[in-house]
């Protein structure tokens, strides 16, 4: 918690005495997503886990939306080939990029604190919150110097897998749970399809193309904050698809012990 308000503080410092109005988005973004956490938990169901799941699901929906919508407009003015080029990811900001980073990292701070206030986590080092911080230090050092916003919003085209997981959460907790059925295999298939294409492959072609294009960096601190940041993230991603895993075998376990009952 004391990172989080440490970072508060640095964010407000940069907006009100340094003048840095553009990353008022992010402020934006963190009480979008507190006050949907409001309407949910008044409306919906006080449950702390389904409220925060409701929430990322809205943002990862957003979130992922916006990047396609980001991806596809650069595709069709630039083409495939300028729009990955090294100064087009590092030194150019596509339109909208920058507020789309900013509401995500507004986002990121208020699951970070909505995570801690109810314990919505287990272990000593969460995955989670460590994702949540990994993302959050190399999005505002990111939106402070105003580099690498092109190569960030990349990553974050995972918001599609993440769109698939908070549904099978909400899915779940709703008492949806027939493996069986056809709706819940749909699931799992894009949920698979997701992980490997939106997640696991994109992140590492993007870790591919950093260290490809390592030399043409200027010394500072930006590449290699860029790939220790990469290197949490596909790290993460090992994870969560064993975890993927782990879920995928239970239910079509559950579901096999099922047909064996009724048998």
């Amino acid at each position: 918690m004391a990172t989080l308000v440490m970072w508060g503080v640095s964010v407000f410092f940069e907006i009100l005495f340094n003048k840095r109005s553009e990353l008022v988005p992010i402020i934006i973004g963190f009480f979008f997503f507190l006050s949907a956490n409001v309407v949910v938990r008044n409306f919906v169901s006080r449950d702390p886990l389904f409220v925060n799941t409701s929430v990322s699901l809205l943002h990862s929906s957003i979130t992922s939306a916006s990047v396609v919508l980001i991806l596809l407009t650069q595709w069709v003015e630039n083409g495939v080939g300028k729009m990955f080029e090294h100064s087009q990811l590092v030194e150019v900001t596509w339109p909208w990029a920058y507020q789309a980073l900013c509401f995500s990292c507004g986002y990121f701070a208020y699951d970070q604190w909505d995570m801690l206030l109810h314990r919505l986590y287990s272990g000593w080092i969460p995955s989670i919150l460590v994702h949540h911080l990994v993302l959050l230090v190399c999005f505002t050092l990111a939106l402070y110097r105003k580099v690498t916003i092109n190569y960030l919003i990349l990553t974050l085209i995972c918001e599609l897998h993440s769109v698939l997981l908070h549904v099978r959460k909400v899915r779940r907790m709703a008492g949806v749970r027939d493996a069986g059925s056809k709706i819940v295999k749909m699931e799992w298939f894009l949920n698979w399809l997701t992980f490997v294409f939106a997640r696991f492959i994109s992140h590492i072609l993007i870790t591919i193309k950093l260290v490809r294009d390592a030399p043409k960096f200027e010394k500072g601190m930006v590449l290699p904050l860029a790939l220790s940041g990469m290197a949490g993230m596909n790290l993460l991603n090992i994870f969560l698809g064993l975890d993927l895993f782990k879920a995928y075998r239970r239910e079509r376990k559950s579901e096999k012990s099922h047909h064996n009952h009724h048998d």
